[in-house]
């Protein structure tokens, strides 16, 4: 009979905060990657203008070589050693770019986001997977309205059917981003009747105004009895 070993959830630790964000366009996705502990910004090149005032590294990524190349570095590479946190910012960007370099090579579409699934969620899971970094992931946010309910959700805007129903499930934490009536960034962690939100950590509120993701972290980190960094 082979040797079962009884552990405890108690036991249980993390060494990183592995975190998707979504929300719609100008609410601050990018900015607050800015805000995460030590961060490398992984983008399809639009969107970064915002962080023109802010000294924060990136890498640019615009084919299925160059993102294997950025997991590799942030996983090998000394250089990469002193980044404590890796975004992806954002999934929808890198994403929509990655498929355009697909779709001439195919003759039927839909042939091109089966291979961009395929291509994409292993890295995603490697990049999930990096030991001692925190990942946040952003995503654009889509309205999507069902014909037979007409019941209303916001999701993540992914190209396919695959990557925004795979990737919510590879984090713990799930954050919806937005802006309130009074003009300020919310967090949301919780779920609601138009979204999917989840914080398995149970650290946070339903809701943070004017959120950092660095004290997020560490709010996470100390919950979980480790700290950022």
């Amino acid at each position: 009979m082979m040797k079962v070993s009884i552990k405890s959830t108690k036991d249980i630790e993390i060494n990183a905060v592995k975190c998707v964000v979504y929300g719609g366009a100008g609410v601050g996705k990018t900015r607050l990657c800015a805000t995460a502990p030590t961060p490398l910004i992984i983008s399809a090149e639009s969107g970064l203008l915002s962080l023109a005032d802010v000294d924060c590294d990136y890498v640019n990524v615009d084919s299925i070589d160059e993102f294997n190349d950025a997991y590799r570095f942030v996983k090998s590479s000394e250089e990469a050693s002193k980044y404590e946190t890796i975004c992806l910012d954002s999934l929808s960007e890198i994403a929509e770019a990655l498929v355009e370099k697909i779709l001439p090579t195919v003759k039927d579409p839909r042939q091109a986001y089966s291979q961009l699934a395929n291509a994409m969620l292993p890295v995603l899971r490697n990049f999930r997977r990096l030991p001692q970094k925190h990942t946040l992931f952003t995503s654009k946010m889509i309205t999507v309205t069902d014909e037979e309910t007409e019941k209303v959700t916001q999701e993540l805007m992914l190209p396919g059917r695959v990557l925004p129903n795979q990737v919510p499930y590879m984090v713990d934490e799930l954050f919806k981003l937005k802006i309130d009536r009074k003009g300020n960034q919310v967090l949301q962690t919780s779920p609601d009747r138009l979204s999917f939100c989840k914080d398995r950590s149970g650290a946070l509120g339903k809701e943070i105004v004017n959120p950092n993701m660095t004290s997020i972290i560490n709010e996470i980190m100390k919950k979980s009895g480790s700290k950022s960094g």
